[in-house]
């Protein structure tokens, strides 16, 4: 006969917490100054794509505190009952996200302003595209490994950053060099396609593959 397969020991399981604790901690404290740096900016350049990459920040801040509210709890079975309301807001987050850079994108194709070229905001894109993508695969992982889907939704939130990072530095790079103002935005109704797919994903507790029992609600 098959044994079952338990998922993680109590003791993995308090580990991978802890981890994901610290990653959702990271995360919160680089989107804290990366929101800072691209609105300021980008209302001295008078960017919209910068200023939306801006709020874009803060939207990850919501989404890495509802994980970090989830993982707060030491106890399991307090942290799988926060599973579900984690999710909410992940999901809720990726819609605002999708809806407010479709509306920006929109109106920077009607022509609503020229931005001017931002070296700042070239910078702050540059770090986002290179740091982004290790804290999404780390907590990925540890998300997995845990059975958490809100951890695996909070992850995609900060991939989708790495998306709209290479959007933005394309546009800002392009701006600057070719005069393009019409790349960024093109580029960012992809992004908000995207965000929707995982919005709905997140919504209906998708994302999460580790088929355990015993770890934290996955997929419900």
């Amino acid at each position: 006969m098959t044994a079952l397969t338990l998922g993680p020991s109590p003791a993995r399981r308090d580990a991978l917490a802890r981890r994901i604790r610290l990653l959702v901690a990271a995360t919160i404290a680089y989107n804290v100054i990366e929101a800072a740096v691209a609105l300021t900016a980008g209302t001295a350049a008078s960017s919209s794509a910068l200023i939306g990459f801006g709020l874009d920040s803060v939207i990850e801040v919501s989404s890495a505190a509802a994980v970090a509210w989830q993982f707060s709890a030491r106890d399991h079975a307090v942290r799988e009952g926060r599973e579900r309301a984690a999710l909410r807001i992940i999901s809720v987050s990726f819609f605002a996200l999708a809806a407010y850079v479709a509306v920006d994108a929109v109106r920077a194709l009607a022509g609503t302003g020229e931005a001017e070229p931002s070296p700042l905001g070239i910078g702050i894109a540059a770090l986002s595209l290179a740091v982004m993508p290790f804290l999404s695969a780390a907590q990925r992982r540890a998300g997995r490994e845990i059975g958490s889907a809100s951890a695996v939704a909070d992850s995609k939130q900060t991939l989708l950053c790495t998306y709209l990072s290479a959007v933005l530095l394309a546009g800002l790079l392009l701006n600057a060099a070719l005069g393009w103002s019409w790349a960024d935005p093109v580029a960012a109704l992809a992004i908000a396609v995207i965000a929707v797919k995982e919005g709905r994903e997140a919504w209906r507790g998708k994302g999460c593959c580790a088929p355990t029992a015993g770890a934290d609600s996955c997929g419900r």
